[in-house]
């Protein structure tokens, strides 16, 4: 290559003009491609604010000091320059958009790198959806790196769309995108020693592995981080994160839409402990990103609370960094990419500009123009027309009432439940809805692969009154959740959600009151961020108006009453309680979904599907138009138009 460059040992190209330019930047014998000059600079190996330039050339900095000589010269006196933000474990999905539009809503929050987990699309499509993803990171001004999905399925009562198993695994990780193993939810297998996991482990070796281990303590915490894991981001009290300190961990103190546990954690981090700490968000959704911020909004409430500004900068910088191995970011110091935020207020992290490669990418809270010009784009057809349902009936929601003394309770704030022992409601043989008592029917409908297995069980927590909320983001694998007062309110709400190819809908009396589709694998929006948000806000106005009473229903897909049927209920991999014997003791969030597997469905299916009970309908002169990969019943309802999508797949 000879003056050009030449490939390093790791396959990376070294441009060798390129260096010996920077060395004459550095040197102050050039002038630099862009100064910025007269604030102060955050050094994060140091743990102090120094006075001084940062001199930038061809998106790297080339030295922080003196720098009179620049092409471009941006002063930034009284403000403060610090590396870009680094969210250490976040799922994109959990923000309801696609990819180029995440970026676009965490770049002018001073986000410049994000790890990700992409464990929900694969649970709806497997490698492809994980590949498109990753194409259409492509030209973003954001580093997005992968961790590779570890349970896809979640656990063996799941019944996802994909299967992600080791070949998928070994393949994913030799992208030079990926970092490490996702999430190792399934603790009780890596406990077990189980084969697959084992398979898993082999194929990861070398790499980071990322843990998940809510609750775990003793002896089954030290097996566990043993097995190669590294991190964790589960922990929810302090005794706990100090514990999977000691063992080894990176502790990642985790502040989401819904799983907020900063103030609870914050604590451990003591003089001693910080490098082994950093931040992450896990779940954090369009209302969140759009109204209160990315990273620099956990750094704002983690200063509040008492932490050192320049500490809570390096957790959320170089920690990351330097855990997940991404070379050249997370400092501003030579030879690091300028990716970079300029700070108008340190203490309230108020982002005023950021930086990519040295190029300004945001101003003021919004993207540059041209910014995100050369994304990804728009979402492949593949991940549309996902939602496939057999014939449902209000006969499938019936629920035995012996099969009805054991409610899921959401616990608000959190993403674990709790199981709960309840007295049915019986109304003509049948366990009903008791809304007075707070006791809702709870419906999870297989949605992949039209398998018509639909399980009804009880819910606590909600507080609704009257109505029926409908999602089809359900962790982990995504299925149709619903959870209601009546019966036809949550055969309507499903119906909604599925004709739409996914979403999230209230309904009360036959009527949808507010409707968000999700037709990107029924997990994502194909919409921008202030839409999603508007219409996110005006469910959850119609869930507060049908009685909700938990404190916020905002989702990280979902919580509130739309994340815990779509998630927290559902995840069986997280940790819930169950009454046992007169004692309360703790059991996986795989009981769970063991329970909700084994409830009972209907064994004889109808022809057609059964709306009588629910509304006057008015069959079309088709009954079964064709629509992409399904046929589906048109009735129109008094008051609205609607598609009931009672969805047959074909053969």
């Amino acid at each position: 290559m000879g003056e050009r460059g030449t490939l390093g040992g790791n396959g990376v190209a070294f441009d060798v003009a390129r260096w010996r330019r920077r060395l004459a930047v550095a040197h102050g014998k050039e002038p630099a491609d862009l100064v910025i000059a007269g604030g102060q600079v955050v050094d994060v190996f140091g743990g102090e604010l120094l006075t001084a330039d940062v001199a930038i050339v061809d998106g790297t900095v080339a030295g922080v000091g003196a720098y009179p000589n620049a092409r471009e010269r941006i002063d930034i006196a009284g403000k403060t320059v610090a590396p870009s933000f680094i969210d250490a474990h976040v799922h994109l999905e959990s923000s309801l958009v696609w990819v180029p539009e995440f970026a676009r809503a965490v770049i002018p929050h001073g986000t410049g790198a994000v790890v990700t987990d992409p464990h929900e699309i694969a649970n709806v499509a497997g490698l492809p959806g994980i590949e498109a993803v990753r194409a259409a990171t492509a030209g973003l001004p954001l580093r997005i790196a992968f961790t590779v999905p570890s349970c896809v399925p979640a656990s063996p009562h799941e019944s996802p769309g994909a299967v992600f198993g080791v070949d998928e695994i070994a393949g994913a990780l030799a992208w030079p995108e990926a970092v490490g193993l996702g999430e190792l939810m399934n603790f009780p297998g890596v406990l077990a020693g189980d084969a697959d996991i084992a398979a898993k482990l082999a194929a990861s070796a070398g790499t980071r592995r990322d843990g998940h281990a809510p609750g775990l303590r003793g002896s089954a915490l030290q097996a566990y981080t043993s097995s190669g894991v590294g991190s964790d981001h589960e922990s929810t009290h302090l005794d706990e994160a100090r514990e999977k300190l000691r063992a080894g961990l990176m502790v990642m103190i985790r502040e989401g839409s819904t799983e907020q546990n900063l103030r609870d954690l914050l604590p451990l981090v003591t003089d001693r402990t910080y490098g082994r700490c950093c931040f992450a968000s896990d779940d954090r959704d369009c209302h969140t990103l759009l109204h209160d911020g990315h990273i620099d909004a956990i750094l704002r409430l983690a200063i509040a609370e008492g932490l050192d500004p320049v500490r809570a900068i390096r957790m959320a910088t170089w920690n990351a960094a330097d855990y997940w191995r991404l070379d050249g970011i997370g400092a501003v110091a030579p030879g690091y990419e300028a990716n970079l935020v300029v700070l108008d207020d340190l203490h309230r992290v108020e982002v005023a500009l950021t930086f990519y490669r040295g190029r300004v990418v945001a101003r003021g809270g919004t993207p540059e123009p041209g910014a995100l010009a050369a994304s990804g784009g728009n979402a492949p057809a593949g991940l549309r027309d996902t939602v496939r349902l057999a014939p449902l009936a209000l006969r499938d929601l019936r629920l035995p009432p012996e099969a009805a003394r054991v409610a899921v309770e959401a616990v608000p704030g959190q993403i674990v439940t709790q199981a709960v022992s309840v007295e049915p409601a019986v109304r003509d043989g049948w366990a009903v809805a008791a809304p007075e008592r707070d006791l809702l029917k709870l419906v999870c409908v297989e949605r992949h692969h039209a398998t018509g297995r639909v399980g009804v069980g009880y819910a606590r927590g909600f507080g609704l009154r009257r109505g029926a909320l409908a999602s089809t983001i359900a962790h982990d694998a995504h299925n149709v959740v619903a959870v209601g007062a009546d019966d036809a309110d949550l055969l309507a709400a499903v119906a909604t959600v599925a004709e739409s190819q996914g979403g999230l809908a209230a309904v009360a009396e036959g009527r949808v009151l507010a409707h968000l589709p999700l037709p990107i694998a029924g997990i994502l929006s194909d919409r921008p961020l202030p839409e999603v948000a508007a219409a996110y806000e005006a469910l959850e106005s119609a869930a507060r108006d049908l009685g909700s009473g938990l404190p916020s229903l905002r989702p990280a897909c979902l919580h509130g009453p739309f994340r815990h049927p779509g998630s927290a209920r559902h995840r069986p991999r997280l940790r819930a309680r169950r009454v046992s014997g007169g004692a309360e003791e703790p059991v996986s969030r795989q009981t769970v979904g063991a329970l909700l597997a084994a409830l009972p469905r209907a064994d004889a299916r109808p022809t057609a599907p059964n709306i009588a009970a629910t509304t006057t309908a008015e069959w079309s002169a088709d009954p079964f138009p064709r629509r992409g990969r399904a046929r589906v019943p048109v009735v129109r309802r008094v008051g609205f138009v609607s598609l009931l999508p009672f969805l047959y797949a074909r053969r």
